[in-house]
C-alpha cells in the first residue's frame, strides 16, 4: 500500500478546471517532485492535500485513511505538513520559537494545565523544547536559536521553515519551491538537506522550478499541464519525454542528470 494515493481528483474554481482527473501515488521513503508551467495546478494540489481547498470529485488516501476535504489541523495531526512558496516565518520571533510553534499541533495538555502550569504541562513543554533544539541541530542552526528569524539569511530561513514543518511530527512533508530565491551554493546545500530528510525516514513531495534540483534529487517526477497529469517517471525519462519538452521544458535537456 502506498503512503499516499490520489485517485481521479477534480477541482474547479467557478468555470475554471484547476485539476482534471489527477491521480498519483507516493511510496514511503521516496522523494517525489511535481513540475509544470505556472498555472498548471501544482500549488492547488498542495492546497488540497493540506486541507486548504476542497475537491469536488476523487479520493485521497494517506496511510490507508481517506483524508479528502478534512480541515488542515486534522491533516497535520495525521502526519502531513508543508512549507509555502513565500516564507511564512514569524520574523519578530526567535528561531527556536518559530520551530516550537510546529510542536504545538500535537499538544495533549488542556487550557487549565497551561494556566496553572501543571506537571503535565511542564513535562510536555520540556519535550517540545528538546524536539525544537534537536531539529535546529539537524539543520545546523542550533547556534542561531535565540536570534530573530528576520536576522537569518534567506537560505537559513528556508531551513527553519522546514524544521517547523518537521516539528509537527509529520511523515510526509510537502515542500513548495524550497529553492526559490536561493543562489547556487544554497541550492546545493538544499539538495543535501533533502536527501538527509529522506535518509532520516521522511517522505518528501516537492514543487520546484529549479530543474537542476529536480533532476538531481527526485526518485520520480510527475508533470502537470493545465490541470492534467501528462507524465510520470524517473528523471531521465521525464527529461526526454516529448510531451514534457513541448509543454514545459521548451527543448531537450542535455546532461540534466548527474
Amino acid at each position: 500500500m502506498s503512503l499516499l494515493e490520489i485517485t481521479s481528483i477534480v477541482k474547479k474554481f467557478g468555470g475554471l478546471t484547476a485539476l482534471n482527473n489527477v491521480s498519483l501515488h507516493i511510496e514511503e521513503g521516496e522523494i517525489v517532485s511535481l513540475i509544470g508551467p505556472n498555472g498548471a495546478g501544482k500549488t492547488t494540489l498542495f492546497n488540497i492535500l493540506t486541507g486548504i481547498n476542497e475537491i469536488m470529485h476523487g479520493e485521497i488516501i494517506f496511510e490507508g485513511k481517506a483524508i479528502q476535504n478534512k480541515p488542515p489541523q486534522d491533516i497535520v495531526k495525521l502526519g502531513i505538513s508543508r512549507t509555502f512558496q513565500n516564507i511564512r516565518l514569524f520574523q519578530n520571533m526567535r528561531v527556536v520559537e518559530n520551530v516550537l510553534i510546529g510542536t504545538h499541533i500535537n499538544t495533549e495538555y488542556n487550557f487549565f494545565d497551561a494556566l496553572f502550569r501543571t506537571k503535565k504541562h511542564r513535562q510536555q513543554e520540556i519535550l517540545k523544547a528538546e524536539t525544537a533544539i534537536r531539529l535546529l541541530k539537524a539543520i545546523g542552526l542550533e547556534h542561531r536559536m535565540h536570534d530573530y528569524a528576520s536576522d537569518l539569511s534567506y537560505g537559513e530561513q528556508r531551513k527553519v521553515e522546514i524544521a517547523r514543518a518537521l516539528a509537527t511530527g509529520c511523515k510526509l512533508i510537502l515542500l513548495d519551491e524550497p529553492a526559490a530565491g536561493m543562489n547556487q551554493q544554497e541550492s546545493a546545500n538544499l539538495l543535501m538537506f533533502i536527501r538527509e530528510l529522506r535518509d532520516n525516514g521522511y517522505t518528501v513531495f516537492l514543487i520546484e522550478h529549479d530543474m537542476n534540483v529536480i533532476m538531481n534529487i527526485s526518485d520520480r517526477i510527475y508533470v502537470l499541464d493545465y490541470g492534467v497529469m501528462i507524465a510520470e517517471g524517473k528523471p531521465e525519462e521525464i527529461a526526454n519525454n516529448p510531451e514534457v519538452i513541448k509543454a514545459y521544458l521548451g527543448g531537450v535537456i542535455e546532461d540534466a542528470v548527474s
